[in-house]
């Protein structure tokens, strides 16, 4: 076993395993093919492990390198820490959560432990469609969402890791007649309009993902509605409107509605944190390394098989 393991060679296995893929792995950081290839297996030979099953078709991580992963996260952290004192601190790193008591803010509060010496400011925005535009303009650093439904424009600047299959739910007027149920079976939103961001230019991801859920269910996307603001002027919409409101398990439950996840079977959806591509940041890698260890702690990316899972290119 090794003294000391050059970090390039740590970085390389990172992205390698967060891409399963050589050739956008070296596009990542800049290197050919060749030279990535070649530091990992330098690194395998140090470890004395294998780290990828690499085949024609396919790159897959094995248990070790399972393992690896989140300590390489550490300590690539730790040296972008290191860097950023040395040249007196990183800027803070402004993160978008969409909305205060979901997921992504238990992901910022680890990244806070494991980061404790730098700024991430937290921020809510609806909609990672619109916070992808915000980072590409500068006025961002990182989001959380539905990254698979990015328009390709967007998605091709930005570097994503899949952070959890989150089971959908519908919000609900608590005098609904679905509001009885303790779980909502999913069709039983048949012949239903349910609200899911549709004419919100910041919400497309979610919209579109709607519609792929639905397709072939006789369940329909409601109409475009006033874009509401504040718990009050949501409450008062969803109200007025009626609307079954597609959301996820950890939504927030607002004055007078509830919150019914659904089933039979239970749609996942694939939550990823996004940045732009080249961010380097203390920040960044905290926040990667926490939502791959609370990942591992609960479960998060080993659905139920009787669930709903969209596909895998959806990520």
């Amino acid at each position: 076993m090794p003294h000391d393991i050059d970090p390039r060679l740590l970085r390389a296995f990172t992205t390698t395993a967060e891409e399963l893929h050589f050739t956008r792995a070296a596009a990542r950081l800049y290197v050919a093919q060749q030279a990535l290839s070649r530091d990992v297996r330098r690194l395998e030979r140090e470890l004395g492990v294998e780290l990828f099953l690499r085949t024609t078709r396919q790159v897959t991580l094995t248990p070790d390198g399972e393992r690896l992963l989140p300590y390489a996260r550490r300590v690539l952290a730790a040296q972008d820490e290191l860097l950023a004192a040395c040249a007196g601190g990183a800027p803070p790193l402004l993160v978008d959560l969409n909305t205060e008591g979901m997921v992504s803010g238990r992901v910022l509060a680890r990244a806070r432990e494991l980061a404790p010496r730098h700024e991430l400011m937290a921020r809510f925005q609806s909609g990672l469609t619109g916070a992808a535009a915000e980072i590409l303009a500068g006025r961002l650093d990182a989001s959380f969402g539905y990254a698979g439904g990015l328009a390709p424009v967007l998605r091709d600047a930005l570097s994503h890791q899949l952070v959890r299959y989150e089971p959908m739910a519908v919000l609900l007027p608590a005098d609904h007649p679905l509001a009885r149920l303790p779980e909502v079976p999913l069709d039983a939103l048949v012949g239903q309009s349910v609200y899911a961001g549709a004419g919100n230019p910041g919400t497309v991801e979610w919209t579109g993902l709607a519609r792929r859920l639905f397709a072939g269910r006789s369940i329909e996307v409601a109409a475009p509605a006033p874009m509401a603001v504040g718990a009050e002027e949501s409450r008062r919409v969803m109200a007025k409107h009626r609307n079954p409101v597609l959301a996820v398990v950890d939504f927030p439950v607002m004055p007078d509605t509830v919150l019914r996840p659904l089933v039979d079977p239970v749609p996942l959806s694939p939550l990823s944190l996004v940045w732009r591509k080249g961010l380097r940041h203390p920040g960044v890698e905290a926040l990667r390394a926490a939502a791959a260890e609370l990942g591992a702690e609960e479960g998060w990316l080993d659905p139920d098989p009787r669930n709903l899972l969209l596909p895998l290119s959806l990520h």
